[in-house]
């Protein structure tokens, strides 16, 4: 059962990717001009490290790269960009995605109690 409990925030990462890149395509195709729609991956990523951690939520956002540079970006279905202002975009968003997600999952992460903490870190001074 563990290779379950593994699998599900992988599966759940690819999922959410693969529902946002939908709906950004359809957006894309809709609106005219610069859009910057890789941003939009930033909330489903922060709940996923909310929800599952930091390793899914980076996973989700490396994956979320790359749909937006297959799907999003001119020429479609290819990951050259040609615009090279876009290749900085997605990697700012790869950065912010990335600090994103490490921040998120260790904000939720357990509180240790502080005099264990200190008394951990601190050690004993020798005799003066």
């Amino acid at each position: 059962m563990w290779i379950v409990r593994e699998a599900v925030p992988i599966a759940v990462s690819f999922a959410v990717v693969a529902a946002v890149t939908a709906v950004l395509w359809l957006v894309r195709l809709e609106a005219v001009g610069p859009q910057h729609l890789v941003f939009f991956y930033l909330l489903p990523t922060t709940f996923m490290a909310i929800l599952y951690g930091s390793f899914a939520a980076m996973l989700g956002a490396f994956v979320a790269t790359a749909c937006a540079a297959f799907f999003l970006y001119d020429p479609i279905h290819s990951f050259h960009v040609a615009n090279t202002l876009e290749v900085g975009e997605l990697f700012c968003f790869a950065g912010l995605a990335s600090i994103g997600a490490k921040c998120a999952a260790d904000l939720l992460r357990p509180v240790t109690n502080l005099s264990q903490q200190n008394s951990a870190t601190e050690r004993p001074e020798s005799g003066a």
